[in-house]
């Protein structure tokens, strides 16, 4: 209940998670049928990049605001969309720009359950009849929110991991989803710190048996030092068609603003799961 991403928003993570979240819903709105998406760590929606909480840190400065001068290539989609949210005053959260990409026949769920940022989304969301906003556990969400009345969608998770074992709730998580809503998209956030972790959440979803799963990873030095974010990754159940081949062009447009040539910096799409 302490995590408070406005010390972080706009940094490194996000823009990597959020260009590849761009991705995934334009996929899922070029079919006419309705879809949702289940946020299930929301946060308060947009972030004041002026604000001290994130001057505190400076994270946006080494990560958004590297990128907004640019207007092609495979991050002009995304940054496209946070210029019109108020960029470079303030950046949108995953529900900001979920909501951005929603059709008049689709829906939002955001889960918050900080009280103080909870009240926050749901004051950024009043009387939007397409956006409903709970004040829940997001582990608990995935049980309670899915499947979709729609039959197709997205689920997000993007936990703080400042909990010991959130690697292990994520990897039952994707589990449970993919044995309740086969047919759903699942992208869950991950820090990149050192291998080991890692390497066991991956080995826990083979273990599973869940089937259809990759990893797009990003980071900025080798991952050695477990106490600092060295790299993330986005693990993605049921990916669209042709994903793969986007991930793999936005990881390394990210990579060639957002690096600063320490070693061992990279990038990488592997699949953790055949189909």
């Amino acid at each position: 209940m302490n995590y408070r991403h406005a010390f972080h928003a706009g940094n490194f993570a996000d823009c990597m998670k959020h260009a590849l979240l761009v991705a995934l819903l334009r996929a899922l709105a070029a079919k006419p049928a309705p879809f949702r998406v289940l946020d299930t760590h929301a946060g308060i929606g947009t972030y004041d990049l002026a604000a001290p909480e994130a001057g505190r840190t400076g994270e946006a400065e080494r990560g958004i605001l590297r990128l907004l001068d640019i207007e092609d290539g495979p991050l002009a989609d995304y940054l496209d969309l946070v210029r019109a949210a108020g960029a470079p005053a303030r950046y949108p959260g995953s529900p900001a720009l979920t909501r951005a990409l929603l059709r008049p026949q689709d829906h939002l769920a955001a889960c918050e359950l900080h009280p103080e940022d909870h009240a926050a989304l749901r004051a950024h969301f009043r009387r939007d009849a397409q956006v409903s906003i709970h004040r829940r556990d997001g582990w608990e969400a995935l049980r309670a929110l899915t499947p979709f009345p729609e039959r197709r969608g997205l689920v997000l998770v993007d936990p703080p991991f400042e909990q010991e074992g959130e690697f292990d709730r994520m990897a039952a998580g994707i589990a449970l989803v993919s044995h309740r809503f086969r047919a759903a998209i699942q992208a869950c956030w991950y820090p990149i710190k050192h291998r080991a972790p890692v390497r066991a959440f991956h080995t826990a979803l083979q273990d599973s048996g869940t089937r259809d799963l990759i990893a797009a990873e990003l980071w900025l030095r080798e991952p050695t030092d477990p106490q600092r974010l060295n790299g993330c990754g986005l693990l993605i159940a049921n990916p669209p068609w042709h994903f793969e081949d986007q991930a793999a062009a936005i990881l390394p447009a990210l990579l060639d603003r957002l690096g600063q040539g320490e070693p061992g910096e990279g990038w990488a799409v592997t699949r953790v799961t055949g189909e």
